[in-house]
């Protein structure tokens, strides 16, 4: 049976793939596995292939050099090559997948070399793959992080969201079983290391852009609250909105206020004892921009401002399922930001958890107030040592940085660089911003504690991560602005158009190193 789309059921909501591509290791040369595509390689100026290439290459008498010598394979990054064997191996065919200059490889382009394969696969309708590790020795990765590196970029790469469209996809195919294959026994222990890891990261971020790319009439804070619910290993608890408010959560409740979608403020613990680290994730299911009205055009884009919650949510059951030693908890405020006779007014002031008060500008700055309060309360009620919050905060960090990089800002360097290193060995790109004194005058109000946002428009990102440091205070704390990255409106590498799962991978190696 071949496998279908991934897409959520309209009565049960629950994702689900008929069969799941399977990901097997094999000890074996790769001139005996039988496949339909067998996947080999070429770093970038290589004339004479060696290893696994070479192998390949004898066994077709030479084809593979010939291509090389000629200038039709040239081993440039992601370019793919078909030769059809003819019978001389048990493969059908073999794929010839460029690795760019050995000097400049590393675990991204692992993951969109196997990710440029993959998607040659399934073109030419392969269903089962077999591939060797690439990278591993002359790319100088580890084994276990060049398999994971393979892992992720397979399953992320060939992530195909179909929603609920009812009328069968003919033309959808996708590949049954992928082999890494391995000569050295030695290795396997390895080589299986890396893909448990790969499968269970790339799972996360492929059901965090599941549930960003669903409609926000299906997924809404009830359905997160029950997702949450089933993570394994993770003690939840969901707070109402009744419940959040008697906590004093009022700057959470004004949002909440303006829709009739119930509010749910998740709480997802992972590990024993006190958590040290809290993970705040906005949860906005559907952003009208309340009585400050977003215009028309791509509002349904806000379906999205939930992405920072998703993030969490999927963090946390990655961090679980790879039993993690850290003592974690994900703070999830969800809600809807609608307008209505009961929604928050500009020129309001508002409280909060902390008993900061907030004047509000713009209504359309509401990510910031769910924020103040998940914030709030892993300070006041979990007395965590640090916080990282994520969220689609600003359209100025999108004019910033573009869809290439998320903004972090922060009160402590070291947590920063941690996560800038973390960023960079999971290929997604994070950009400091300042906090300077300076801009604390634009949200100057007289009348609360601080302004919700701006007037005059500077500095809009910066501004957005001051209002949060006053309520981080003296708890260590970073702030990731993902406005520009959680959703491309076309694809890049081994990301396709819509949702990407941003962060998931870079909060979980942050949280494993």
């Amino acid at each position: 049976m071949g496998l279908t789309a991934r897409r959520l059921q309209p009565e049960s909501l629950q994702y689900f793939l008929e069969e799941k591509m399977r990901i097997k290791v094999q000890n074996l040369t790769v001139d005996k596995v039988k496949c339909d595509l067998l996947v080999i390689n070429l770093f970038e100026g290589v004339k004479d292939p060696g290893g696994a290439t070479a192998v390949i290459d004898k066994r077709l008498k030479g084809v593979i050099s010939a291509l090389v010598k000629s200038g039709e394979i040239t081993g440039k990054l992601c370019e793919v090559n078909i030769v059809h064997t003819q019978g001389k191996l048990p493969a059908k065919q073999v794929l010839v997948v460029g690795l760019g200059k050995a000097a400049d490889f590393d675990l991204d382009r692992s993951r969109k070399v196997m990710a440029a394969a993959m998607v040659e696969a399934k073109r030419i309708k392969a269903k089962f793959v077999a591939t060797i590790v690439h990278g591993a020795g002359a790319g100088g990765l580890s084994l276990p992080t060049a398999a994971q590196a393979l892992t992720e970029g397979c399953l992320i790469g060939t992530y195909h969201y179909a929603g609920f469209a009812t009328i069968k996809n003919d033309s959808f195919f996708a590949t049954e079983e992928l082999a890494i294959i391995e000569i050295s026994k030695s290795k396997i222990r390895d080589i299986l290391q890396g893909v448990h890891a790969g499968q269970i990261i790339a799972e996360s971020v492929n059901n965090a852009r599941d549930l960003i790319n669903a409609p926000a009439n299906k997924v809404t804070p009830s359905y997160l609250a029950q997702v949450a619910q089933k993570v394994p290993g993770v003690k939840v608890t969901v707070l109402s909105l009744a419940q959040a408010k008697k906590l004093g959560m009022e700057a959470y409740y004004s949002v909440s206020k303006g829709s009739k979608e119930p509010a749910k403020f998740i709480i997802m613990q992972y590990g024993q004892g006190k958590p040290e680290i809290a993970l705040v994730g906005k949860g906005i299911t559907f952003d009208s921009g309340g009585i400050s009205i977003k215009p028309s055009r791509k509002m349904w884009e806000m379906k999205t401002d939930m992405s920072g919650a998703a993030a969490v949510l999927e963090t946390m059951r990655a961090i679980s399922r790879l039993k993690a030693r850290k003592s974690v908890v994900g703070v999830l405020p969800c809600t809807e930001n609608m307008p209505d006779g009961q929604a928050q007014k500009p020129g309001d002031v508002i409280g909060s958890l902390l008993g900061k008060t907030i004047e509000i500008i713009s209504t359309d700055a509401e990510g910031r107030m769910v924020l103040a309060d998940g914030i709030g309360y892993a300070k006041k009620v979990l007395k965590v040592k640090k916080i990282i919050d994520v969220a689609t905060l600003t359209g100025a960090c999108v004019s910033a940085l573009g869809d290439a990089a998320s903004g972090i800002m922060a009160n402590d360097q070291e947590l920063v660089d941690q996560l800038i290193a973390a960023g960079q060995r999971t290929g997604e790109k994070l950009w400091q911003l300042p906090l300077f004194e300076e801009y604390k005058e634009y949200s100057k109000s007289e009348i609360a504690d601080t302004k919700n946002c701006t007037e005059q428009g500077k500095a809009g990102t910066a501004i957005g991560g001051l209002f949060l440091e006053l309520f981080a205070e003296d708890t260590l704390w970073a702030h990731i602005d993902i406005a520009g990255t959680a959703f491309l409106d076309r694809g890049r590498g081994y990301l396709s158009a819509g949702a990407t799962g941003v962060m998931v991978r870079t909060l979980t190696e942050y949280l494993r190193s």
